[in-house]
């Protein structure tokens, strides 16, 4: 038998975090089982489709790795409405669905309660099809569903616990829990491997399965993911769109690796290790039920490490879109004209260390292309204290003079007007920084003022030395 996995987004919004892990947990166990992954687009929500989000699913799972050849499909389950008809045709004419006219308050009322279940009101009622008479699954009065589950074992439910559920609307339109069974069953879905919050679902879906005759899946219900405040993550409340990631300049390199950690571990004490080790090691049987932490603070400094760790020439690459503005990249504060790829690559080493996401680098290197430095006033006003004009003079002076326009040139040049002045070289070297580069920290200030040159170096200096008047 081969193996054959699905993963099925609603394409009504951003790509979730939490997706992209069930679709990378999906497409590994593939993988090892020589299976086939398939994505599975449940369209069948118009009024909150939208091509966009479509597209938008497809180039997301492509950035975390999963490429279009890689999977079968999409395959969109809004083409599937007949056999969905007629999956429901076959359990009314089997006696295991009824046709039901019951509203909501029609049942509060005979209840009294508007938090019990449906009370079977029309299961003997022998009512025919008609206008606003929903389908009903008839549960088995006896007896208990088991899942058996990858992850959590053989969760068990009675079956007198489980309301008699819809399984088509008053229009004759299939809901999730039919379309869903169907679907799987018509693409021949071998092991269903998705979030937990669909586990209270699975003992509806498994009665579905024995009921249309057919053998259900094996079940795995990977854990939730939830916030700091042990929350399940919501797009309301918490960033949860990969593509907001991808923006911001997380590598897709860090982000799966990262991503495959909720809930689950590599051997040893590790945990950025190379994607072939995942894809060796990840067993489902290994995956912890508890809820999975989403910890942005861990993932942002999983990727400084995977930044650090590029070679240069990818590195600068890399963070090519950020400062020319390309893509869905938001543009950088200079013409592109101003952008100099010479003046980039020479200190591209510095900024690789000292950025933990790719967007870091514009504030890290825009004195570089801007015609002036933009001031962060706040910085300005804690670096010019009292003798800032008189050292900025002479660091003027020194610079003129300088023979050789070196890092080490012009370090010495400042330490020596520095302890002319009492100062040791890092408060000496405030001024000038903010001078320069408009702010209190960044890249070595002496490598960045090689960069820079002499001639915009000492302009910027003359520029603040004036506004100190």
């Amino acid at each position: 038998m081969t193996v054959r996995v699905r993963f099925a987004p609603s394409p009504t919004g951003m790509f979730h975090v939490g997706g992209a892990r069930s679709a990378l947990q999906n497409w590994i166990f593939a993988k090892q089982q020589g299976g086939v992954f398939v994505l599975r687009v449940e369209d069948t929500d118009a009024a909150r489709n939208k091509p966009e989000w479509t597209e938008g699913i497809l180039s997301a799972l492509e950035w975390i790795g999963i490429a279009r050849d890689t999977y079968e499909g999409p395959y969109f389950q809004s083409a599937y409405a007949g056999e969905h008809r007629a999956a429901a045709g076959r359990l009314h004419d089997a006696g295991r669905a009824y046709y039901c006219d019951c509203t909501r308050e029609a049942v509060q009322a005979r209840t009294g309660s508007q938090y019990q279940g449906y009370d079977g009101f029309c299961r003997d009622r022998g009512l025919p099809p008609g206008e606003g008479r929903a389908l009903r699954f008839r549960t088995p009065d006896e007896g208990t569903t088991v899942v058996v589950d990858l992850i959590r074992g053989e969760p068990t439910f009675e079956n007198k616990l489980i309301e008699d559920f819809v399984i088509a609307r008053g229009d004759g339109s299939p809901v999730f829990l039919l379309a869903n069974v169907v679907d799987d069953m018509t693409m021949g879905i071998t092991h269903v491997i998705r979030a937990e919050e669909h586990l209270p679902n699975t003992p509806k879906q498994q009665l579905l399965w024995d009921a249309l005759g057919v053998k259900p899946p094996v079940w795995a219900h990977v854990p939730v993911v939830v916030n700091e405040k042990r929350q399940k993550l919501s797009k309301r409340r918490d960033k949860v769109a990969l593509e907001a990631y991808r923006d911001e300049g997380y590598l897709a390199a860090a982000m799966r690796n990262y991503l495959m950690l909720l809930g689950w571990a590599p051997s040893g004490d590790r945990e950025i290790v190379p994607w072939s080790v995942i894809e060796e090691e990840f067993r489902l049987a290994e995956v912890n039920p508890s809820p999975a932490f989403f910890d942005e603070k861990k993932l942002r400094a999983f990727n400084g490490e995977y930044i650090r760790a590029l070679p240069v020439d990818e590195f600068v690459a890399a963070c090519r879109p950020w400062l020319t503005g390309t893509g869905t990249i938001a543009p950088p504060p200079w013409q592109p004209e101003e952008f100099d790829a010479d003046a980039f690559a020479a200190v591209a080493p510095l900024a690789q260390t000292r950025i933990a996401v790719l967007s870091e680098i514009v504030p890290n290197v825009d004195f570089l292309f801007l015609a002036d430095p933009l001031i962060d006033e706040a910085a300005w006003a804690k670096a010019m204290k009292e003798g800032a004009a008189e050292l900025l003079d002479a660091a003027v002076a020194g610079y003129t003079a300088l023979e050789s326009w070196d890092a080490e040139s012009l370090k010495s040049t400042l330490e020596a007007v520095g302890a002319e002045r009492g100062l040791k070289l890092g408060k000496a070297q405030a001024p000038v920084r903010v001078a320069v580069t408009g702010r209190t920290v960044g890249l070595p200030l002496f490598e960045s003022l090689e960069v820079l040159g002499r001639e915009r170096t000492l302009a910027r200096l003359r520029a603040a030395r004036l506004r100190l008047v």
